[in-house]
């Protein structure tokens, strides 16, 4: 009975130190390997036609804007090498006679001087749409925007009477117009 009295610290110890063994911790990290995007063929943009019935010193004018992918124009890519076609957009102002005042093809080229290098290289033109009705011009909002993105750079395009166009950069967003600001 001495003996198994002596042999009981022994074995007590040993069952402790077995039980409290740290387990083995591993270095590990188990992750999902991340997928690169497959590469699409170049991706085009919907073609976008706006028609409006308007009049402006006095008379009545139609305005269309068309907006259609151009495949003559440099692709963009972004930064995973997916390409996209750039698009041009057409903008008429038709007199109520059906003759045409005005007719122009824009590009993102008639941007370009007030894009940074960024956007010239990676942009595209992608809306154009009559705002309103300002005095002798006709106001129009315009955007070159990184494709599939909310990352754009806002225009303001205007068309005189004399049929001069202006370009500027919009300064402003007119989220919150008033009914004084539409006619």
């Amino acid at each position: 009975m001495k003996r198994i009295i002596r042999l009981f610290p022994v074995v007590l110890s040993l069952l402790l130190a077995v039980s409290c063994g740290e387990k083995k911790k591993s270095d590990d990290i188990i992750t999902t390997k991340a997928e690169r995007p497959q590469i699409q063929e170049p991706i085009r943009m919907q073609e976008y036609k706006q028609v409006k019935d308007i009049k402006w010193l006095n008379k009545n004018y139609q305005v269309e804007v068309c907006r259609q992918p151009a495949d003559s124009l440099r692709k963009v890519k972004d930064e995973v090498g997916q390409e996209f076609v750039d698009n041009h957009i057409t903008l008429r102002i038709i007199r109520a006679d059906g003759t045409i005042f005005f007719n122009r093809m824009f590009t993102k080229a008639a941007f370009e001087a007030q894009l940074d290098e960024d956007y010239r290289k990676t942009g595209i033109l992608e809306g154009f749409v009559f705002d309103k009705v300002d005095g002798n011009q006709l106001v129009f909002a315009a955007s070159v925007s990184h494709p599939q993105t909310d990352e754009y750079i806002p225009f303001v395009v205007t068309v005189s009477n004399f049929g001069d166009v202006g370009i500027r950069r919009d300064a402003h967003l007119d989220t919150y117009a008033s009914d004084e600001d539409e006619v």
